[in-house]
């Protein structure tokens, strides 16, 4: 009887614990509802538009990142800024060259999880230049070099096929008036401390990218075991495929917050 009434008086208190633990984990997961987007070279975060109605439709926290172009330092002071303005975790996106600067930036304590568009990925003491030599040009690529101020733009009659051939042509003309002035030094940047090696990362491979090859956006996220999401789309998959780059950023909202 006395081993009976312990057995009752145990399974009662293994049932208490197990009702304390479960109410714990469930108030202490945190559902992301903030998103920080960061654009790249090129580009400005008006590029953005479509992911951000697509991602404040499903009640998102969206906020655009007009970072500067000037160094990887000062981008990733302006990633930062964005992220202490967050009021939760956050995931984090970058398009090309964007990738470098979240991948720096992701280190902040307020970043969950990276989204990798059409970006790169570098490792530590990696640049983006190391990984654009891996494979070679498309024959579309009108990434033009420096001029005399160390500024990177595109070739103007080389835009619309090389960065962005799946939108219209008048887009495609606002855009290339739109870029942000780029220098190059951001391209031989090292990164110096790789988020994606602690934070779950995922990325999206524009399949008809002539801007970035897609084996370089392949082989840079096997080598991170980044969750790959593969978007028939060019180089500026983010503003011909909006809602297909949102749901991928929603999925790695939803797994990071284990929903």
């Amino acid at each position: 009887m006395k081993k009976q009434t312990l057995f009752n008086s145990l399974k009662s208190t293994i049932l208490a614990l197990t009702l304390v633990l479960f109410t714990f984990t469930a108030a202490n997961a945190q559902t992301i509802k903030n998103i920080v987007l960061v654009h790249g070279a090129f580009a400005d975060g008006s590029g953005y538009k479509g992911v951000y109605e697509a991602l404040t439709r499903q009640g998102y926290h969206v906020t655009v990142v007009q970072n500067p172009l000037t160094s990887l330092e000062d981008d990733v002071r302006a990633t930062k800024l964005a992220l202490d303005a967050q009021d939760g975790p956050t995931i984090l996106a970058g398009h090309s060259w964007g990738g470098v600067v979240i991948t720096e930036a992701g280190n902040h304590p307020k970043v969950a999880g990276l989204v990798y568009i059409a970006a790169f990925q570098p490792d530590n003491n990696e640049t983006a230049l190391k990984w654009v030599q891996t494979a070679p040009p498309a024959p579309e690529n009108g990434i033009l070099p420096a001029d005399a101020n160390g500024i990177v733009y595109y070739d103007k009659t080389k835009f619309h096929a090389g960065f962005c051939a799946d939108v219209s042509k008048e887009d495609a003309a606002f855009m290339y008036a739109s870029q942000g002035a780029f220098y190059a030094k951001c391209f031989i940047a090292p990164v110096t401390d790789a988020a994606w090696r602690r934070k779950p990362a995922f990325g999206i491979v524009a399949t008809e990218d002539k801007s970035i090859n897609p084996d370089i956006e392949r082989n840079m996220y096997k080598r991170s075991n980044t969750k790959i999401t593969e978007i028939k789309g060019s180089h500026a998959v983010y503003i011909s495929q909006p809602q297909k780059v949102a749901n991928v950023i929603i999925e790695a909202a939803k797994t990071v917050s284990g929903k």
